[in-house]
């Protein structure tokens, strides 16, 4: 068989486990190797690490009243895997600020009417996308990777941003590449062809992985902050939640400002606390003045 085809991610869950990539291709009699494709073996070899802990979810629910059991799904097992390592491996810090986007609002108003005849819906999360590219290109440590064994940490001269997109089968990250490269018009036809295609399952391994830092926002939903966890190899992830109209002294009165929540969960064997914070500050001031995002 020729080479597997296989996204970065599902190699990565397929090491956790300890799936051979070859072998199960060549069981399966199939070139391309997906997510649901690993061995339900995979996820209980890698909760294994954390059985002594399991315990306290081996309960018998049905001596309290009725329930209904429904078996989770490969990609949930995957997933929790994941999540669960990350939450234990990394020692994670939350970083909060907040943004002034009542320029980036005046922004995609004037840009609105260029970008639907072009047929892209230009959001915030365009915004975002090329702020947080321009200010990892100032903040190098940001856009790195550590090795396993934490000897060697992997500065990145690309830079490219994940997108966090719920769907019915799950969170999927798909990737934008380059996006300190392309303008805020192309960013925005991309996350909405990438989120499409997540929905609808067509997203493709060269579509996943290699992200620089992940965007994960639940500003179409709501709340006021929330703690992300790092999706590793990164080293930080960016939560964004509902922008909210928050009276802002200006020197002489106080101004009615869209506002919007930062929170950076960061690797904290790789950056410390000032770090995050002049980071945050910075993406805060380039989002004041996205000027600069269309350069």
């Amino acid at each position: 068989m020729s080479t597997v085809i296989a996204s970065p991610s599902v190699r990565a869950a397929a090491r956790r486990q300890g799936v051979d990539i070859n072998e199960l291709a060549n069981k399966l009699n199939r070139q391309q190797i997906t997510l649901d494709d690993l061995s339900s073996t995979g996820p209980a070899q890698s909760a294994t690490n954390t059985s002594e802990m399991s315990q306290y979810w081996d309960v018998d629910h049905h001596q309290y009243g009725l329930v209904s059991v429904t078996e989770t799904s490969k990609f949930d097992r995957i997933a929790s895997a994941n999540l669960t390592a990350a939450s234990t491996l990394i020692p994670q810090v939350t970083h909060h600020d907040e943004a002034d986007i009542s320029a980036v609002e005046a922004l995609r108003g004037k840009l609105k009417q260029e970008a639907l005849a072009q047929g892209v819906k230009l959001t915030t999360l365009a915004f975002f996308v090329k702020a947080l590219a321009v200010t990892l290109k100032q903040f190098p440590k940001f856009n790195s990777s550590l090795s396993p064994d934490g000897t060697e940490l992997y500065l990145k001269e690309f830079v490219h941003i994940g997108i966090a997109v719920d769907t019915e089968f799950g969170l999927m990250v798909p990737v934008i590449r380059d996006a300190d490269t392309k303008g805020l018009l192309q960013i925005a036809a991309e996350i909405t062809d990438l989120a499409s295609r997540a929905k609808n399952r067509k997203i493709g391994p060269a579509d996943m992985g290699g992200a620089s830092m992940t965007i994960s926002n639940l500003g179409g939903i709501g709340g006021t902050a929330f703690t992300p966890i790092v999706n590793p190899p990164e080293v930080a992830i960016l939560g964004i939640t509902r922008t909210r109209m928050t009276p802002v002294w200006n020197g002489t009165e106080f101004v009615p400002t869209p506002m919007v929540p930062l929170d950076m969960s960061y690797d904290h064997r790789v950056i410390n606390g000032a770090d995050a914070a002049k980071f945050l500050a910075t993406l805060a001031k380039t989002l004041a003045d996205p000027r600069f995002l269309l350069v």
